[in-house]
Formats: C-alpha cells, sequence, structure tokens
C-alpha cells in the first residue's frame, strides 16, 4: 500500500516541481532508471523475509535518513537552473542500486532516503534534490509496485482509498515548499523521517512484548 500511494503522489508532485524548474531530468533518469531494477528485486525477495525484520530495516534507514538530513548541505541552493547542476554518473547508479534494492525491501520508492544522498553524496542542493526525488520516484515505484503486485502483497480495494488523497496532497505540498526557506524543508522533512523512525520502532517493541 505504501509503494502504490508514493507511485500516485510521486507522478503528482514531480509535475509541480518541474513547473518552477526544480527537477533535474537527466538525474533522474540516471538514478531512477538504475532504481528500477534493484527496487523490483528488493520488493520481490521481501516476501521472503520477516515483517518484523523488514520494520526494523525500515527504522534503521530512517534514523541514517533522518541524522543526515541534520547536517548541513554540501552545496548551497542557488537561481541556477536545476538542469545545469552537474554530477557524477558513476556515483549516481551506485546510489541508485543501494537505495533502490532497501526501499523495494521495505515497501517504499526510497525518497526518504534518496533526499539525503543528493545532497551529501551527489552534491545537489535542497531544492532541486527534493523535486529530482519526486521523479526517481516515480521510476522506482513503478518498479517496486510491479514487483508488489507480482507476489500479491497489495490490497487493491485499500489502495484505491490512498490514490485521490495522495495526489491532491502532494500537489498541495508541492506548490507551498517554493514558499519555504530551503533550510526549513530540510529540518522539517528530518523531523518527518525521525517520527515515523520512531513510531517504527515502538511498533517492534509492542511486537516483541
Amino acid at each position: 500500500l505504501t509503494i502504490v500511494q508514493s507511485l500516485f503522489a510521486s507522478m503528482s508532485g514531480v509535475l509541480s516541481h518541474h513547473e518552477r524548474g526544480n527537477v533535474h531530468l537527466a538525474l533522474a533518469l540516471w538514478l531512477g532508471g538504475t532504481m528500477v531494477a534493484s527496487t523490483f528485486a528488493g520488493a520481490w525477495w521481501s516476501r521472503s523475509v520477516s515483517s518484523e525484520v523488514l520494520l526494523a530495516l525500515f527504522a534503521v534507514l530512517a534514523i541514517v535518513a533522518a541524522g543526515l538530513m541534520l547536517m548541513p548541505p554540501t552545496v548551497v541552493d542557488g537561481e541556477s537552473d536545476a538542469e545545469a547542476i552537474s554530477f557524477g554518473r558513476a556515483r549516481a547508479v551506485v546510489t541508485g542500486i543501494v537505495i533502490g534494492f532497501a526501499g523495494g525491501m521495505v515497501g517504499q520508492s526510497g525518497a526518504f532516503m534518496v533526499v539525503p544522498a543528493m545532497i551529501h553524496v551527489l552534491g545537489i542542493p535542497v531544492r532541486t534534490a527534493i523535486g529530482t526525488t519526486l521523479g526517481v520516484v516515480v521510476l522506482a515505484a513503478l518498479a517496486g509496485t510491479a514487483g508488489k503486485l507480482s507476489t500479491g502483497q497489495v490490497d487493491f480495494r485499500l489502495a484505491l482509498a490512498l490514490v485521490p488523497p495522495a495526489i491532491i496532497g502532494a500537489r498541495i505540498g508541492a506548490r507551498w515548499s517554493g514558499r519555504v526557506r530551503a533550510d526549513v524543508l530540510r529540518r522539517s522533512l528530518a523531523v518527518i523521517i525521525a517520527a515515523t523512525a520512531v513510531r517504527i520502532c515502538v511498533d517492534l517493541f509492542g511486537r516483541s512484548s
């Protein structure tokens, strides 16, 4: 359900960010294209892993991602067009493989990992990282959703209920992000990711008890 929601939310949000020039299409294709295969592989393999292990993996990834988002970015946001920003293709491919597989495992397209990776590994400005991540997520979520569908892990009734609100919410959020300072966006995302990690840890503790 999570990866289906991610697919439609990212499709809605990337259109809005692209209109504002915050999407690096070349980077999205290199990173997202690599993540397609690895996300599908992670989603397919996750069927043989217990839900407790998947939750623990999700929590660890979220904690690491939140910590990275609290660190100062390596590149300060400027006024240049996103397409003019350079990046290392080999590094993007390796990053895509690792994040794609992990995201597919935990039922996520990897957005919460892609943003900090773009900022701290690839040296992409915050706003461009956020906008481009949505483009990456569209490709990765397509593969992840296919993997979950092929193994019968998607409840269509619940998925259909999640899609319309996800599309509307992503569109609204993308528009509001243009009015918020980059450092506020980065810290806000860190808080959201950290809160998710805490919630998952609570679930794990409850199961173990």
